[in-house]
């Protein structure tokens, strides 16, 4: 990785941790480069995240007893590549000293990046649904409604003198 001329968030948040940690989170952010090039580096909710396009790839922090990486509700699709590692919803927990598999984090990093093109593209085609204009009519359905029978008009009755 070429060397950064400024100093990013992450650099800051990496540079608070103990040398065991950020070394193991450095690995693991080169990882996450390397799977999906050109992904914006963010703090996002105070976390190291990796931003694309449709949103936020991934996250990794750093806790007293573990480091955590955060890829989303992917988890269970690795379960069982992820079998030694303590694993939640959205969340895989490991240790400087375990670290998690370089090629796993890329294959994860990969598939959340499909999921979140894949919603991106959704929610577009869901916006343009919504800006189409209505559909007109078929000249057969307008040709009908013009042959319909009208509803015959109530007419007011005059009122009375005197009343």
């Amino acid at each position: 990785m070429a060397a950064r001329s400024t100093k990013t968030p992450i650099d800051t948040y990496l540079s608070k941790l103990p040398a065991n940690a950020r070394a193991a989170l450095e690995r693991l952010r080169g990882a996450i480069h390397a799977a999906v090039p050109g992904l914006q580096e963010c703090l996002s909710y105070g976390v190291p995240g990796f931003r694309h396009p449709g949103g936020v790839l991934v996250w990794f922090a750093a806790a007293k007893s573990h480091l955590s990486f955060f890829p989303g509700g992917i988890v269970a699709e690795f379960a069982d590549e992820l079998a030694g590692f303590d694993t939640a919803k959205g969340t895989v927990r490991f240790t400087p000293e375990r670290p998690l598999p370089l090629a796993l984090v890329r294959r994860i990093v990969r598939r959340r990046a499909a999921v979140v093109i894949e919603k991106a593209e959704r929610a577009a085609q869901r916006r343009a649904a919504r800006r189409a204009p209505a559909a007109k009519p078929s000249a057969r359905k307008r040709v009908a409604r013009m042959q319909a029978p009208k509803p015959a008009r109530r007419t007011r009755t005059p009122k009375r003198a005197g009343r």
